[in-house]
């Protein structure tokens, strides 16, 4: 559909044979094989001809945020390797056709980076084969077509930004970017919506838990043009989801997913309400069922494994790491390669599985996974930190970051809360700084030692309330 819209923004649009001229040249501009390139993200065309002119080199693209605090860009470049860093335009001048580039499917598509413990960036690698695997079952999920027009709304940072861009424009639909889709208002957002034409919408949970919560206040809906809203990230909250149901929402299909970076976008889906959904309502909704590609095994306790073709490559430069959560396991059919994902699932009824919890301390803030104790490292960090212990608690039903913090010394305690956030907010981008920072005498401990993340929650929080 070399006519067709395949970026708009606003009043602007890029059809499917300018953006392929564009990223033709980028690809010319960057040469075969030009390893890992960073892109400086920006909701527009260039960054969508970024990704695809890096991919058409035969490169790595890793996506750099340019809001995030310098200290950090510099270290996801230095994790993730980059050689290049593109800007804002990756196309430049047009330079000389070379060799075609040569690509095998094992070669590494894109760097993301995902929480670990260190407080250092720590990269995932997704091979070619495995993101073209997820984006074909994406595209038969959402059944998209090139009439769809899909609403860009995920952080290009994270790999759901790819659950939007990737399956719109290899069906010939419209990948649409609006300043108001993020301008903090839901009335302009919904009011985009209908000018825009929006059919498909993509939706962290905690962000639809706000928009129904918004719809069922003014007795209201969303507008005709959207056929599909997808979400994830959190769990759905039963309340929210009855009231969505109460609305006249019954033409549109809400599909619940789930997913892991290391395990390339969605494995995992379900319609809860609308024209496709069948079986029981459950009271608690499920993750879904595994998508056709996808492997699934369920340990002894309950620890959701997965295996197939669209498993991550792992963590580029940390072997010990890759080898705890990438494991070989014969389960009947030979040794086979499963991920862990760390979660606990039951099998409801009808075969959906349901989320029960982590076997690990992982959260979902905003619907990024953050390990407490990377967080806890990198306040830990500060000179005047004695000791530190991050829990998660819940704030208008969604997770945020709570920290209590034992000074160094007394004298430091006045202003350290404060101190921290600022130490916080220059060096590491915004999922990373706790809600709340909290100045504590002592925290509470384990019997084998440890710190006692839920303990010292309970117990300064009571302290707070009384």
């Amino acid at each position: 559909h070399p006519d067709r819209p395949a970026v708009v923004r606003h009043d602007d649009s890029l059809t499917y044979s300018e953006l392929d001229v564009r990223v033709r040249a980028t690809a010319r501009r960057l040469g075969p094989d030009p390893g890992v390139v960073g892109v400086l993200t920006a909701r527009s065309a260039a960054t969508i001809t970024g990704l695809l002119g890096v991919l058409a080199a035969g490169g790595t693209y890793c996506p750099i945020d340019p809001a995030y605090p310098e200290p950090r860009r510099r270290a996801l470049i230095a994790a993730s390797g980059c050689r290049t860093v593109l800007g804002d335009d990756p196309a430049g001048p047009t330079g000389p056709t070379g060799a075609a580039a040569t690509t095998r499917p094992d070669d590494a598509a894109y760097i993301l980076f995902t929480s670990g413990s260190t407080g250092a960036p720590k990269p995932v690698a997704t091979s070619r084969a495995a993101i073209g695997t997820a984006v074909g079952a994406l595209r038969d999920l959402f059944a998209l077509t090139p009439d769809d027009r899909v609403l860009q709304f995920a952080s290009l940072s994270w790999d759901t930004c790819f659950e939007e861009i990737l399956p719109t424009l290899t069906t010939g639909a419209a990948l649409v970017f609006d300043d108001q889709a993020h301008a903090g208002s839901l009335h302009r957002m919904l009011r985009m919506i209908d000018a825009r034409r929006i059919t498909v919408l993509d939706l962290p949970s905690a962000f639809w838990h706000e928009l129904v919560r918004h719809l069922a206040e003014d007795r209201t809906t969303l507008p005709g043009c959207v056929r599909l809203v997808i979400i994830g990230g959190e769990a759905v909250s039963p309340a929210r989801l009855a009231d969505w149901r109460a609305l006249d929402t019954g033409n549109i299909r809400l599909v619940n997913t789930y997913g892991c970076t290391e395990t390339t976008l969605i494995t995992h889906a379900v319609d809860l309400h609308g024209p496709l959904a069948a079986g029981p309502e459950h009271p608690r909704a499920p993750i879904g069922t595994a998508l056709p590609h996808v492997r699934e095994h369920l340990s002894d306790e309950g620890e959701l494994l997965i295996g197939g073709p669209s498993l991550a490559l792992g963590y580029p430069g940390s072997p010990a790491a890759t080898a705890e959560r990438f494991v070989v396991l014969d389960l009947g059919a030979g040794p086979e390669r499963w991920f862990r994902t760390g979660d606990r699932v039951s099998r409801a009824p009808g075969g959906a599985l349901v989320h029960k919890g982590r076997l690990d301390h992982e959260l979902k803030v905003r619907g990024i996974r953050v390990d407490p104790a990377e967080v806890e490292a990198l306040i830990a960090g500060h000179p005047q930190v004695g000791a530190v212990a991050v829990t998660g608690v819940t704030v208008a039903e969604h997770t945020a970051l709570a920290a209590y913090v034992v000074p160094r010394s007394p004298a430091a305690g006045a202003t350290l809360a404060g101190d921290l956030l600022a130490f916080l907010r220059a060096s590491v981008p915004a999922h990373l700084v706790p809600a709340r920072i909290t100045v504590v005498p002592e925290l509470l401990h384990t019997a084998s030692g440890k710190v006692d993340r839920a303990g010292s929650h309970r117990r300064f929080e009571r302290k707070t309330a009384s």
